[in-house]
């Protein structure tokens, strides 16, 4: 096991972004911290870039704790200091940790907790863009027996444990019927999975790549329909058919996955919403949407939202993963921690089609 250094060395922004124009990132380093009571100290193997960095780093959406700070939250690696048990044990550290005692988290939505410690957010100055990182020791996911190389688990601290808690909140179960909107994205594409392997009956995946929504046929997803240059009566239209074909109603009881957090994905998802119906938001954006709010009433349909999720159900995910249910391997790929401006540049302007998970190469 590594010895532990006296400095973290680290990726910072020490300026968020405004309107889609970059931040600044800076290569620095951080004194090592006295671990508090509780905490452990990872050495980060990998983190994954989400969409919700890059909205930190191009648009400014505010960081609870203000920059200079290093941001990433999909970490993945191995307990160099902390409680004895967990010593050496290869984690996945949870996107938000709870503080487990407050109402919110007496109620059982701790995802939520306003207290809570979320890498490159609200956990200090610490993100996952690092070669270590303190975190509460007592929500980690031990990874006994990792069936890919560890940095690759770090997809499941948000990317394929957010779509978990989005299937809890629709009280997702076996014969359901589900669409994914922005099924080819990051998040949509464990989306699909998990709703399969919870038993729905039918998923549908609506995107505007043809060749991810192919993709996604072979992973979890019964049916598509690319939205690409077509009007919401055309989408609706193309439901109605795939339901028919199916054998399914087209407007009873659908539960509806928003991944996209764009305006288009969300006016889509809101057309498809009808009788008994759920809608999930679990993607963000910054646009603001039109809707009769009396449709809900008259559907008696609700529209949810959902966030990060519950560190106990890290556990069910990861054996989803290591099963073989929820496939990982084929919607990522790794690249040195040093081209973390390349790479936050090129996903920004949309050219990757797998997940980045950058690995330390201080």
């Amino acid at each position: 096991m590594a010895a532990i250094p006296d400095k973290i060395q680290t990726w910072q922004m020490v300026e968020p972004g405004k309107e889609g124009k970059p931040g600044v990132l800076q290569k620095t380093t951080l004194p090592m911290p006295e671990l508090a009571e509780g905490d452990a100290l990872v050495e980060v193997a990998g983190c994954g870039v989400c969409h919700t960095d890059l909205g930190y780093f191009y648009d400014g959406v505010p960081t609870v704790s203000k920059p200079p700070l290093t941001l990433g939250h999909e970490i993945a690696g191995t307990v160099l200091a902390g409680p004895d048990a967990l010593v050496g044990k290869q984690v996945i550290v949870p996107a938000v940790m709870p503080c487990g005692n407050c109402p919110i988290c007496d109620e059982g939505r701790g995802n939520r907790c306003l207290a809570q410690k979320m890498p490159g957010n609200s956990l200090g100055v610490y993100g996952g863009f690092s070669s270590h990182i303190p975190v509460p020791a007592g929500d980690l996911c031990v990874v006994d027996d990792p069936k890919f190389p560890l940095s690759h688990y770090a997809v499941v601290a948000d990317a394929g444990t957010t779509p978990y808690q989005a299937a809890m909140r629709a009280d997702l179960k076996e014969g359901d019927l589900v669409i994914v909107t922005g099924i080819t994205g990051g998040v949509g594409v464990y989306m699909g999975q998990i709703a399969k392997a919870l038993g729905a009956k039918v998923v549908l995946g609506i995107a505007r790549n043809q060749a991810k929504l192919d993709r996604a046929l072979d992973f979890g997803v019964d049916y598509v329909i690319n939205s690409k240059d077509k009007d919401i009566k055309q989408i609706k239209g193309e439901f109605g058919d795939i339901c028919k074909q199916a054998g399914v109603p087209k407007n009873v009881g659908w539960k509806i996955f928003e991944c996209t957090g764009t305006g288009g994905g969300q006016e889509i998802a809101l057309a498809l919403l009808s009788f008994l119906g759920k809608l999930v938001v679990v993607g963000f954006g910054l646009q603001a949407n039109k809707y009769m709010l009396s449709k809900l009433m008259a559907f008696d349909a609700e529209i949810i939202g959902t966030w990060g999720c519950l560190p106990e159900y890290y556990p069910k995910v990861l054996a989803m993963v290591q099963d073989g249910r929820v496939q990982i391997e084929p919607f990522l790929e790794t690249k040195p921690m040093s081209q973390i401006e390349q790479v936050f540049e090129q996903q920004h302007a949309g050219l990757f089609d797998k997940r980045q998970v950058l690995e330390p190469d201080f």
